[in-house]
């Protein structure tokens, strides 16, 4: 029979023996090192924490990998200094270290802690989405609440070790992720696993309730096992190759899909069997795929004299099968493969074991392919030491190396998105030439973090435009001359290649604003202008165009930063506003002609009249897209009209025509930062719907006779052949295109009504 196993202390510790094949051992990851941590930070045993720190500092700078691109030892370097600064902040860890060393910290290293994520929201995002249970602890540095919460954690991370993964972010040094989960206040605790909302804890912090909530989420299928089903439920198992785990006790068992399944057996009640396998106490036994069932001795049954559920664990898992050896022929199928050097070289780390059930649903086999047997291949791939790579099943060509970290939560999301995207790595033999096909491709270091961060977001972009551009990566470290050929001079390089043009990106590392910047590629949103152009177009424009201008220098670096922005901002006043920028380097002479003193300078031309302004210029201290819009937009003729009780009356309530209000106080910030929507709404439905505006601070007895509660409020007043209702139609949205899209979908409905009473006439 099958059974859930229940909650509460006695069962704790079982299942933490069945769930060790469910949940990753946390595993914080080290550099070792045979120099001292003291003399490798250069301070003295007595040195303060203020001093620990001062001195990190100065050496995270000074041996940084990006000032010491020439270095081969530079990344293993900067993780050295990084692994004793870790250490000797951390005062219970330091006193372990001076009393032990090293060793001293293997308890530390090998369980009971948790994951910390200090840099890239792309670690975060691995491990939650892998298909372990996590329960992460948003915190902050200055939050005392979160002082006084990290013993806690620490000691509940041991109590929950084999049952459930616990990790720990730092919302100081990852503002934008804890602002994406929505974490408003420190320490913020919640659980994640793939395919389940994110649960958050409210209770105490006290280790007992943690324990009690977190076990909740730890539940076990089990299966009980007798004499009447024992033979025929192991003889099924080893036919699908799958062996058994069986704990011969009075306690209960469980099942793990994929690797073997697990279960218990009463001998106290099945005493004559447990006498035929020759146990005598409680136990525990593997059973691998081809064991015999009798005659312990020789029949290939692993005992295990332990109940202990770490030793358990580590047993099986060295037992399981390792991964299939691939030939050099790769089949046309999905692959993760574990590139070696040696066809004995058993794999290093059980728990990739787990691989082949993690990655069974998205139809990625695991592999092994010896680089010794086949050197011909590996050497055509720039392989010359252990890697793991995707083959996305279009045979040897269309392959992905991975540069993350070697473990298990990193390779599941690595191999899925992987196989799921466009990205291959490059080389020599496929880098793109003159090929009519545009290309992306990433100049990198897998020593520069910031590269490994880019290179989900480059799979993210590849499959939106896949068909319309090719993506590829190239490993600067390996391919040396390539990248000097490209003048490659910093990591990450993200190039556009299409025929004869090179486009280099200069935006920020997301797929969003790849896709914005392909996007703008193809069809440019700012008008480059020459000394001749500006003439023509900006100074001699049309009498009601509107043109805004921003003189720049390639070398600025706020001009840089200000690029993406400006390109963003373009698309989002398409149609309303013409946007243009001048490169002050290049045309010099028209620059100083304008009077031009600084760099980016940001003027608008408005519609042309008798004023003496010829330009306004920019001065606000935000630089984004919807910033520099909004400013822009005020400078717009007024498309919508000014109400007044007389003509509300006249016009909305009693005319014939649809009619979209803003009612607005003057005083009100929300309304004032409406207002240029309001306008862009007026625009874009001229024609079919009138826009007007209602001041309530002069006209209150308009606003509340039309049920004003709050500033602004936008209601809809359609006209249906009567007498419109003074209260009209609510709109809950602030936004130009959302309200458009609203209205017409409100005007379909209107004309849908007509045409169906229309028939309904001439059928009479």
């Amino acid at each position: 029979m099958e059974v859930l196993l229940p909650k509460g202390d006695c069962i704790r510790d079982f299942k933490r023996l069945l769930l060790s094949f469910l949940i990753l051992i946390c595993l914080i990851a080290f550099v070792c090192t045979d120099q001292d941590y003291y003399s490798l930070l250069g301070i003295s045993k007595e040195a303060t924490s203020r001093e620990i720190r001062q001195a990190f500092k100065k050496l995270e700078l000074k041996l940084h990998p990006d000032k010491n691109q020439n270095d081969p030892d530079a990344h293993e370097n900067f993780l050295k200094i990084n692994r004793a600064y870790e250490v000797l902040k951390d005062e219970d860890l330091r006193k372990k270290y001076d009393k032990y060393g090293e060793k001293g910290l293997d308890d530390h290293q090998q369980g009971g802690q948790y994951e910390s994520w200090h840099y890239y929201r792309y670690d975060f995002d691995a491990a939650v989405n892998s298909g372990e249970m996590w329960f992460i602890n948003f915190y902050s540095p200055r939050c005392s609440h979160c002082h006084d919460l990290a013993q806690t954690w620490r000691e509940f991370a041991k109590e929950m070790d084999g049952l459930i993964r616990i990790g720990a972010v730092n919302c100081g040094d990852n503002r934008m992720l804890c602002r994406i989960k929505g974490i408003n206040s420190y320490p913020s605790l919640s659980v994640f696993k793939t395919g389940m909302n994110p649960v958050k804890y409210y209770g105490d912090r006290s280790k007992e309730s943690l324990i009690s909530f977190a076990m909740q989420y730890v539940t076990s299928t089990v299966t009980e096992l007798w004499a009447g089903n024992f033979v025929n439920a192991v003889q099924t198992a080893f036919a699908s190759g799958v062996g058994w785990l069986i704990t011969f006790c009075a306690e209960r068992g469980g099942k793990y899909e994929g690797l073997t399944n697990v279960g218990w057996m009463d001998c106290t009640t099945q005493g004559e069997l447990c006498d035929n396998l020759d146990i005598s106490a409680s136990t525990t036994a593997y059973f691998p795929p081809g064991a015999t069932l009798s005659n312990k001795e020789k029949g290939g049954v692993l005992f295990l004299n332990t109940l202990d559920a770490k030793e358990i664990y580590m047993e099986v898992m060295q037992h399981l099968p390792d991964f299939e050896i691939l030939s050099e022929h790769l089949a046309h199928h999905r692959w993760l493969l574990f590139f070696q050097f040696g066809a004995n070289d058993k794999t290093s780390i059980h728990e990739f074991k787990k691989l082949s059930y993690l990655l069974k649903d998205e139809h990625i086999q695991v592999g092994k392919f010896d680089c010794l047997s086949a050197p011909d291949i590996c050497s055509n791939m720039y392989v010359y030491q252990p890697s793991v790579a995707v083959f996305k099943g279009k045979g040897i060509e269309d392959y992905e190396i991975h540069h993350g970290k070697k473990i298990l939560y990193d390779l599941v999301a690595f191999a899925k998105e992987s196989a799921n995207s466009h990205v291959i790595t490059l080389g020599p033999q496929n880098f793109p030439g003159k090929e009519k096909e545009p290309w992306l491709v990433d100049f990198f270091a897998p020593w520069c973090p910031p590269c490994r961060a880019l290179l989900p977001e480059l799979r993210k972009a590849s499959k939106h435009l896949y068909g319309q551009l090719k993506f590829g990566t190239l490993d600067c470290t390996v391919h040396e001359g390539i990248c000097n050929m490209h003048n490659i001079r910093a990591y990450p390089t993200t190039v556009v290649f299409n025929q004869s043009n090179v486009h280099e990106y200069e935006g920020h590392h997301s797929a969003e604003q790849i896709l914005e910047f392909i996007e703008d590629l193809i069809n440019p949103s700012v008008v480059s202008l020459t000394p001749e152009t500006f003439s023509e177009l900006v100074k001699r424009r049309k009498r009601n165009e509107i043109w805004m201008v921003d003189f720049y220098a390639p070398w600025c670096g706020p001009c840089q930063a200000l690029m993406p922005e400006w390109k963003r901002m373009a698309r989002l006043l398409n149609g309303l506003i013409v946007v243009g920028s001048v490169d002050c380097q290049k045309y010099f002479s028209l620059c100083h002609q304008e009077n031009v003193q600084g760099y980016p300078e940001i003027r608008l031309f408005p519609q042309k009249s008798m004023t003496d302004h010829h330009y306004y210029s920019y001065s606000g201290w935000h630089r984004d897209a919807y910033s520099l819009r909004s400013w822009a937009l005020g400078y717009l003729p007024q498309a919508a009209v000014d109400l007044t009780p007389q003509s509300f009356t006249e016009k909305v309530l009693n005319g014939k025509d649809h009619w979209v209000i803003d009612f607005y106080a003057p005083w009100c910030g929300p309304c004032q930062n409406f207002a240029p929507e309001f306008e862009v709404l007026a625009r874009s439905v001229k024609g079919k719907v009138k826009a007007g505006k209602v001041d309530c601070q002069t006209y209150s007895h308009t606003c509340q006779t039309a049920g004003i509660r709050a500033y602004p409020t936008v209601k809809f007043y359609p006209y249906q052949g009567t007498k419109k209702n003074v209260l009209g139609e609510h709109i809950d949205s602030r936004d130009a295109k959302v309200i458009a899209d609203l209205l017409m979908e409100k005007l379909e409905g209107i004309q849908n009504k007509r045409r169906k009473k229309s028939r309904n006439k001439d059928e009479l």
